[in-house]
């Protein structure tokens, strides 16, 4: 699947969406978002509005009664001056001397709240809800003076059919409005092409295009997404590489066995001789070890590759522990001559380390010794600064200068003069090198004093127990 989706990539190249398409997604995300921003600012203001109005509405009838009074006391002055009958032409007058209207009505044609009724029967000015129309009783009569609302006839701005406040507070909501939306845009277009890019991306990696990765994050936001994401990129790609170069030298490993075993067979059939028939049957158990020791060795590379299991730190007193590790493997080789030598070490000197893994590296570095020692191998160990060095030196014919490095990478045998007696499959010091780095170590080859090879393991003394 992954194989036709590169294909059709590179027929067709990357998938594109119409620039239409970007445009309408990008318009609809601006949109949703400002709405969302607009409607919850608009419903706080008026929220607050509400609440702010309520609280100050009684401090604003206080002070449109004290600013109102004084006309509304020299109007009844100048009523009572006169005969009632002549009330009428008296208020028609001064209606029109005004900017708001003012008229008299009879008190039962009223229908205030009873506080405010219980206020006007008291002689105190009344206020209605909307605040413009104020009512006052006239004297001990049953007539109430009624001064308010402002004239539309009279005042030029209202003649133009719109309040000047609600002009000033369209004006004002509008250019609010505006603000809002250059404000939405300049945050909404840079968060959206970084989305864009992401999903580029991820489409461009579930297509098989491993190589893909994310462009620099214009939002803060995305950044660690796209460290992350490329991350993963890198790392699948690293072990689909590893895999496929696994699988392509693990085939060709296989070849030489499998062709030595058919061969034998083909001999063994046409061969009537016993000594012959028992020694291909030998080269055919040999065979068969070695398809088994490299099954075996494939599997743990895999293991240690893949799983990146935690570690499990241990304090364990260094010397006793490659004492026993040695002695381990010096029941496999008798005729080479296994030294330890931890007299660098300070007593009890405790490290920590993994019980379970670090033992493939020492072993696996131990068998890679014994391939090509003449005599003898040396293990010794010493600490420098905060690290812990352990060496496996032999005295065999070493490794070229330029080759020190290439030597940890799996199925890599620099020896191609070796046979199968000298064998081994390249994956032992690729299993050490990924041993080290769990332990937060690396492992490293040089010069041995013994005039062969030195590999050198090199771990912290000390590690936080839940690192991983």
């Amino acid at each position: 699947m992954t194989g036709n989706s590169s294909k059709l990539f590179s027929i067709f190249g990357p998938y594109k969406p119409a620039p239409w398409r970007e445009r309408y997604s990008l318009s609809r995300l601006f949109f949703n978002f400002y709405l969302l921003v607009m409607g919850s600012f608009v419903a706080i203001a008026i929220f607050a509005d509400f609440v702010i109005s309520t609280a100050v509405k009684g401090i604003t009838d206080d002070y449109t009664s004290r600013f109102m009074h004084g006309t509304i006391v020299l109007i009844e002055e100048e009523l009572f001056r006169k005969p009632r009958s002549k009330w009428p032409q008296t208020i028609a007058t001064l209606d029109e001397q005004f900017a708001y209207r003012i008229h008299i009505v009879d008190r039962w044609t009223l229908l205030l709240p009873p506080k405010q009724a219980e206020r006007l029967d008291n002689g105190e000015l009344v206020i209605d809800a909307q605040g413009d129309v104020i009512y006052h009783r006239l004297k001990q009569t049953p007539l109430i003076l009624v001064v308010g609302p402002l004239s539309p006839e009279r005042n030029p701005e209202y003649r133009r059919g719109m309040p000047l406040d609600l002009r000033i507070s369209l004006l004002t909501w509008s250019l609010i409005g505006v603000c809002l939306a250059i404000v939405v845009w300049l945050w909404v277009h840079p968060v959206w092409r970084d989305l864009e890019a992401m999903r580029q991306t991820t489409r461009a990696l579930g297509e098989g295009l491993f190589e893909a990765r994310a462009p620099t994050m214009r939002s803060s936001a995305f950044e660690p997404l796209a460290e992350t994401l490329n991350g993963m990129a890198e790392r699948i790609q690293r072990l689909i590489a590893t895999q496929r170069e696994l699988s392509s030298a693990i085939s060709h490993e296989l070849r030489t066995p499998i062709a030595r075993i058919r061969f034998a067979l083909e001999m063994l059939v046409d061969s009537d001789v016993p000594a012959e028939r028992e020694r291909l049957w030998h080269l055919m158990e040999a065979d068969l070890d070695e398809l088994d020791g490299l099954i075996e060795a494939s599997l743990t590379y895999a293991r240690f590759g893949r799983e990146q299991p935690d570690l499990q730190l241990t304090a364990v007193e260094l010397a006793p522990w490659l004492d026993g590790q040695v002695d381990a493997i010096r029941m496999l080789e008798r005729q080479l001559e296994l030294q330890v030598d931890t007299s660098a070490l300070q007593p009890m000197l405790y490290v920590e380390l993994d019980r379970r893994t670090m033992p493939h590296a020492i072993t696996n570095l131990l068998r890679n010794a014994m391939k090509y020692a003449q005599t003898r191998i040396r293990v010794s160990a010493e600490v420098a600064g905060e690290q812990i060095l352990l060496h496996v030196d032999d005295d065999g014919i070493g490794i070229p200068l330029d080759e020190r490095e290439r030597v940890f990478s799996p199925f890599t045998r620099l020896d191609r003069s070796r046979d199968r007696a000298t064998g081994g499959y390249g994956l032992g010091l690729a299993i050490v090198q990924l041993v080290m780095e769990q332990h937060h170590g690396h492992a490293s080859a040089g010069e041995s004093p013994l005039g062969g090879a030195r590999f050198t393991l090199s771990w912290p003394l000390s590690q936080n127990v839940t690192e991983s």
